[in-house]
């Protein structure tokens, strides 16, 4: 009331004055309508119609110019009148399209024309949301076509005897022709378009030398002559390359740590020749030729194993190695952390730390308790104190004192544990006057987590109050929880939790799904979808990093019809847990090829990691919907290799609910606004004093550890996220299953089926070879291209979703349904490959 008071009043005469006032507010209004308008899916959908349809007529008008284009040219420029015109004209779209068509094809670029028409049909359809396309690829590539096209196109016409009633290449094409053959001659000027053309295809194709070999070795194949005896389908062909020792070099260990040698392992394979003579000096007595001969061919049937047999895959083909597809793929270095002053030792004050001492003591003994001794262990940013009371003082006498001793330390916070597990003292944590920062650099660089093997899911997160680098594994944890007030260090706990798997785990052995609420968090992570990101199908480059609640909770079921997925595949091997499954893969004990559940295929299968930040967000709009998938992952998940992290920022009992806290046994609490949050998280107390900035209680396995997280910056983040991205990597995100909710219109694929419209990048190159060779076989594609079963296995399945190989015979492998290159062509065209 006070305030409107003050407000001038406005005059109550002369209507100018209102009309002045409110004038603007109409105009404001008016542009905000039109700008969310213009933004709006509406807007999007009539764009697209109006170019759609432009596009259409310009192609009708086109392609009418072929069949009645000499006899409307002539009357273009014949006839005087309009009226003249329209009576004559025969173009399908009437004078404007002849006119339009005459202008874009003999006055322009000529035939090649059609490529921008077809182009903006091509976006008109992106507009559309019909499918998706590179626009900016593509607009190169036609803008390159048109020109080059136009110009080969008068110089053709230049030079063959053909009569035309309109320019081929335009009048563009037809002058700069001219003009080339008047400088150059005819030779010349073909060898420069030929030289451009084969530029621009390898700059626009970076399988195009590929290409161009394997149509080299197919030639020259056709001359080749066969060998009178072929390998049957499903041998080994091994090359006689045993001079050349196979060298594994490991030099991502830093150089600094002397205790980390560099190693360099040389492996010679034996000659053929040797292992036969020693076989042969063996036998005990010698033998007739002829008999030897006999020996020999029955050694051979007795060693000779059947395609079925595992044993057989795993002498022929060595262990499945999963990093195969992706075996160029480097890991993060070290250089691209920051390095901080003293980052491996505390920076210890040992007048503070006397000076806290006493006051301790002196504290304690004007509340009557004496103590027989005290020492400090000096943290990065805490230093625990440990006394030691005289003989018949109540511990619970020195816990009441927390507040006083606080006050008496002029701290911000301290925690008094009593007593300390496994000794016989009383703990004082008190916060160090200078923190010090603990930097990502020397935890992961730190010996402890490069020598780690055991660990799964390795996470070295920060330092213990002892200045020791803490680690746990994920794998046996085996859910997070992480919670704590804003501002106080959660975003850079997780990305420390995400960093250290970074730098231990291949794209082939872990994926990440992110959900972020905030937009910003993970949004770095976006470039690593074709590394490390998992998502449900069709979802777009922009969206892999989850905001919306709909999509989460799409998502989240998605992950529980993977789990169900992945325990079939476990009930249907034999085994327990996600490690023996892949263990038994990798010593290809399992058949790729053998249907399971209807459905589903063995595979080599990578650990997933849910993060979802601040999911109180979700728990707030969706409920149930967002807390039962989210129950029934922790519930069950561990063993098939999905664990989940879940931090919120607001821990209070209607976001972390009894059902999550049983199925999450292990927190991390950084510092909350009240006693209650801590013990929320926590069961008990503890978590309200801590200092902030990363400062954090660890519980897991029974125990509470206070920790400084280590601190990784976003530069950092963005090093390594630009270092990974660079590195050789899949066509598309991890597949998770589609998830369709009731009453949702449409179906999902089948799991397992096949989108011929996601095409693998190789499959041109891979039915071109199956057709050459006539052989279907997933293991000859794995061995031919050398890539892994998983891929080699897709593209199979691709194959024979496309009509080019036939259903899997086991052993034999597939038939081969196309005969002939031409044919193939065709069927590639298609496909729009």
């Amino acid at each position: 009331m006070a305030t409107r008071t003050t407000r001038p009043t406005r005059p109550t005469t002369g209507g100018g004055n209102k009309s002045n006032a409110t004038q603007p507010t109409k105009h404001g209004n008016l542009w905000q309508s039109l700008r969310t308008f213009f933004r709006s899916q509406q807007c999007q959908l009539i764009v697209g119609i109006l170019l759609l349809f432009v596009a259409l007529m310009l192609l009708i008008a086109y392609i009418s110019f072929f069949f009645t284009g000499a006899n409307d040219m002539s009357i273009i420029q014949e006839s005087a009148t309009r009226s003249t015109l329209r009576e004559g004209v025969t173009n399908a779209l009437g004078l404007p399209g002849a006119v339009i068509a005459s202008w874009l094809i003999d006055s322009m670029f000529g035939v090649l024309i059609v490529l921008p028409i077809v182009l903006m049909g091509v976006y008109a359809l992106r507009i559309l949301f019909v499918f998706p396309i590179k626009a900016w690829k593509l607009l190169f590539c036609m803008l390159f076509g048109v020109v080059w096209g136009s110009i080969a196109l008068g110089y053709a016409q230049q030079l063959l005897p053909f009569d035309s009633f309109f320019r081929w290449g335009g009048a563009f094409g037809e002058q700069i022709a001219q003009y080339a053959i008047s400088y150059l001659q005819p030779l010349g000027v073909g060898l420069i378009l030929l030289a451009v053309l084969i530029v621009f295809l390898i700059v626009a194709d970076k399988h195009f030398v590929e290409h161009c070999q394997q149509i080299g070795a197919w030639i020259a194949n056709i001359f080749k002559r066969k060998p009178k005896e072929e390998a049957e389908e499903g041998d080994i062909i091994l090359e006689d390359d045993s001079t050349d020792p196979i060298t594994i070099e490991i030099d991502d260990i830093p150089a600094d740590d002397t205790s980390i040698p560099d190693i360099v392992l040389d492996v010679e394979v034996p000659q053929q020749e040797e292992t036969t003579e020693e076989a042969t000096e063996e036998l005990p007595t010698p033998q007739p030729e002829e008999e030897e001969v006999e020996v020999a061919v029955e050694e051979v049937k007795e060693v000779e194993l059947s395609e079925d047999d595992p044993e057989y895959l795993l002498k022929k083909l060595g262990p499945y190695d999963p990093r195969k597809d992706l075996e160029h793929y480097k890991f993060p270095s070290l250089s691209l952390l920051k390095v901080y002053d003293n980052e491996t030792a505390p920076v210890i004050n040992q007048e503070e730390q006397q000076a806290n001492a006493n006051r301790i003591v002196t504290t304690l003994r004007n509340y009557g308790i004496e103590i027989e001794s005290i020492k400090a262990t000096v943290g990065p940013t805490v230093t625990l104190y440990e006394i030691v009371p005289q003989a018949g003082v109540r511990i619970s006498k020195i816990q009441n004192l927390e507040n006083d001793i606080m006050l008496s330390l002029s701290a911000m916070g301290i925690r008094i544990i009593a007593p300390i597990p496994g000794k016989g003292t009383i703990g004082i944590e008190v916060p160090n006057e200078k923190p010090q920062v603990v930097s990502m650099h020397s935890v992961i660089a730190s010996k402890r987590f490069q020598e780690e093997q055991k660990m799964k899911l390795p996470i070295s997160i920060g330092r213990t109050i002892t200045n020791e680098v803490f680690m746990f594994d994920l794998a046996k944890t085996p859910h997070l929880l992480v919670a704590g007030a804003t501002g106080q260090g959660k975003s850079v706990a997780i990305n420390a939790i995400i960093t250290s798997l970074l730098y231990k785990k291949h794209p082939a052995e872990l994926k990440f799904v992110m959900v972020d609420p905030k937009m910003v968090e993970f949004a770095p992570y976006k470039p690593l979808l074709r590394h490390y990101l998992a998502a449900t199908p069709d979802t777009e480059d922009e969206n892999i990093v989850i905001v919306d609640c709909d999509k989460v909770v799409n998502t989240l079921n998605s992950l529980v019809i993977e789990m169900e997925n992945r325990y079939k595949l476990l009930m249907d091997a034999g085994v327990r847990n996600l490690e023996d499954y892949n263990d038994k893969f990798v010593s290809r004990r399992l058949n790729p090829e053998k249907l399971v559940a209807e459905s589903l295929h063995h595979q080599f299968l990578p650990y997933i990691v849910i993060i979802i930040d601040e999911y109180g967000d979700f728990i707030m709009q969706a409920g149930k919907q967002v807390e039962t998938p989210i129950a029934r992952i922790t519930q069950k998940a561990r063993a098939v290799g999905m664990h989940m992290i879940l931090a919120t920022q607001r821990p209070s009992v209607n976001i972390v609910t009894g059902v999550i806290k049983a199925n999450i046994p292990t927190r991390i609490a950084l510092r909350t606004q009240s006693v209650v949050d801590s013990r929320t998280v926590l069961d008990t107390k503890g978590a309200d004093q801590l200092i902030g900035r990363g400062d954090m209680l660890y519980s897991g396995n029974g125990n509470i550890t206070r920790l400084q997280c280590a601190f990784v910056d976003t530069p950092e983040v963005d090093a390594i996220v630009e270092h990974i991205e660079k590195q050789q990597h899949y066509f598309e995100p991890y597949q998770l299953p589609e998830y369709i909710p009731e009453g949702s219109e449409g179906e999902a694929l089948a799991p397992g089926a096949v989108d011929l419209k996601r095409l693998d990048p190789m499959f041109a190159d891979v039915a071109r070879y199956v057709v050459t060779k006539q052989e279907g076989s997933t293991s000859r594609l794995q061995r031919a291209f050398e890539i892994g079963y998983n891929r080699a296995g897709k593209l199979s399945d691709q194959l024979e979703a496309a009509g080019i190989v036939g259903p899997n015979k086991g052993p034999k492998g597939r038939d081969v349904l196309i005969q002939s290159l031409d044919e193939l062509d065709k069927k590639l065209q298609e496909l729009g490959c």
